[in-house]
């Protein structure tokens, strides 16, 4: 769960009936914007109670930000009383949505050593989880994320190379104006365009994310030649794929997080990623870009304008709609095998 989240969704054979039935979410009162599935109903004890014969084993990906440690200890004793087992994917080890780290390691020191069987996209993830808790987790790399018949979507050649930063709803981990003004520098002189997106929410004045900082300085660079803000609502899926596409290189602007799915569309589209040296962003992919932070905090100025460097070059392999079905197909049979042997009371 959630099974309405595209990562959810593509660990499904595409082409065979691999057996597993994931339920379909429950639909919230409240509904967030742009992820119909939160705040995930199946994420509570008496829920669990309720339907605790409606499935066999329960699957935990994302959903639990604002679930507090207690509930996680009842949502586990609720599973154990009904003997179903609990697998966990860990997708972030640092959230990037919380500003500080301690709510979400509460939350993790509970559901890491209660899991029957653990699951993450990266090598380094796996390591870290057992420096930390001293258990095992399974590496399964992410899958596509772009729906099948957009995998073998044509890029444009363009002129002029176009370098995107979005920075959506500001959340916790974006490190907007240091990226910004670092960025803006060092694409100034080049044969490049820039273009920073944002919702709109953020630049709403009364807003929970508005920042009135990134909006005075996206004023300032919207009339630098070059350079053009554009402010939206939330992308559907295909209005983010063509933006996507529409990028020879996209800039992640975070402090701080683990994985990626944003990383995962651009490799399924072909569009490079420069990335900060943070979390497992680069153990995805091996041709993801890197910007270190300096002394001071800032981005690395030197490292971004190498990334940029590149764009004159052939663009990077990107995987073909054949590569990116057989590797979920793998990854079906990977997490069919783990319920299975989670089912059977096996841990690693």
């Amino acid at each position: 769960m959630p099974a309405g989240h595209v990562y959810v969704r593509h660990l499904s054979d595409p082409c065979h009936d691999d057996g597993v039935i994931r339920l379909p979410d429950p639909p919230p009162d409240n509904p967030a914007i742009g992820a119909p599935w939160w705040p995930a109903v199946m994420l509570d004890a008496d829920w669990i109670e309720r339907h605790a014969d409606d499935f066999d084993l329960y699957h935990l990906h994302f959903g639990f930000d604002a679930v507090d440690p207690d509930e996680l200890q009842r949502i586990v004793g609720a599973l154990r009383k009904h003997r179903t087992p609990l697998v966990y994917t860990v997708h972030d080890l640092r959230n990037p949505r919380h500003a500080a780290r301690r709510d979400h390691d509460e939350a993790l020191d509970v559901l890491v050593p209660a899991a029957d069987r653990l699951i993450t996209p990266t090598r380094g993830a796996a390591d870290e989880i057992g420096r930390r808790w001293g258990v095992s987790a399974e590496v399964i790399p992410h899958p596509h994320v772009v729906e099948p018949d957009d995998l073998a979507r044509p890029r444009e050649h363009r002129e002029r190379p176009v370098v995107g930063i979005h920075l959506k709803s500001l959340r916790a981990n974006m490190d907007a104006v240091p990226v910004l003004e670092v960025l803006a520098a060092e694409t100034a002189g080049r044969d490049v365009d820039l273009v920073i997106d944002i919702h709109t929410d953020a630049v709403t004045p009364g807003s929970s994310s508005h920042d009135a900082t990134v909006a005075t300085l996206l004023d300032e660079l919207s009339v630098r030649p070059g350079v053009e803000v554009r402010v939206h609502d939330y992308f559907s899926d295909e209005q983010l794929w063509n933006y996507l596409i529409g990028l020879d290189l996209s800039v992640l602007p975070y402090r701080f997080g683990t994985h990626s799915g944003w990383l995962e569309a651009c490799h399924d589209l072909g569009t490079r990623v420069l990335a900060p040296h943070v979390g497992y962003y680069h153990d995805q992919h091996e041709d993801v870009l890197g910007y270190r932070f300096a002394a001071d905090g800032t981005p690395d100025a030197s490292d971004i304008g190498a990334a940029l460097d590149q764009l004159g070059e052939p663009t990077p392999w990107r995987a073909g709609r054949d590569e990116r079905l057989a590797q979920r197909r793998e990854i079906a049979a990977a997490h069919r095998r783990i319920y299975l042997e989670a089912l059977a009371g096996h841990r690693p």
